[in-house]
């Protein structure tokens, strides 16, 4: 099943995570089908695709609750 979720990158302290469509199955790090937009936690800066994100739910995707507090 396809989920629309939070794929963590960055560094030490400095957290930044993509909103990433992927398959559960893989791994936080794993190969993202499409980038959809980030969220920015030490900045409080968020950008999404809410266009893209309608287009993958129609799709079958499923949005984690993380990401549904995001958007």
């Amino acid at each position: 099943m396809l989920k629309i979720r939070l794929n963590p990158t960055g560094v030490a302290n400095k957290p930044f995570y993509r909103i990433v469509v992927i398959d559960e199955r893989k791994k936080l790090g794993g190969k993202a089908l499409a980038i959809l937009g980030y969220w920015k936690p030490s900045k409080d800066e968020i950008k999404i695709d809410k266009e893209k994100i309608d287009a993958w739910i129609k799709k079958g995707a499923k949005v984690t609750p993380a990401v549904a507090k995001l958007i």
